[in-house]
């Protein structure tokens, strides 16, 4: 999608601090963290919202969590603890409308989150 920022970050052309990227997922620290760890992970392929995936999408999801648990280690938030989240639609959050995770840690999170 011409438009959309994450798209642009995966391609290379809006710069971000990468974390990870195996063409397929891409991991990066976002530019307004709400904890000390903040780290945003995308597929590379534009799909806008969690109602938008497919059954062939399974493998996929599957990999944006695979990869947070990877990042967590490398960034040693793994065994004290780190929250996932997606949005999905305007309701719940989401404002970039390209599918996204959100990996936070680095202090307790409380619950409820909002």
């Amino acid at each position: 999608m011409d438009d959309c920022i994450f798209c642009k970050i995966a391609a290379g052309a809006i710069p971000a601090s990468i974390l990870y990227d195996d063409g397929a997922v891409l991991a990066f620290r976002d530019i307004n963290p709400e904890a000390p760890v903040h780290v945003l992970l995308i597929p590379h392929r534009h799909i806008a919202t969690l109602n938008d995936l497919e059954a062939a999408d399974a493998a996929l999801i599957g990999q944006l969590f695979l990869v947070a648990r990877r990042v967590a280690a490398e960034l040693g938030v793994a065994e004290s603890g780190y929250r996932t989240v997606i949005n999905c639609n305007r309701d719940a959050g989401q404002l970039v409308f390209h599918v996204h995770m959100h990996l936070l840690a680095g202090r307790e999170l409380g619950w409820p989150p909002g």
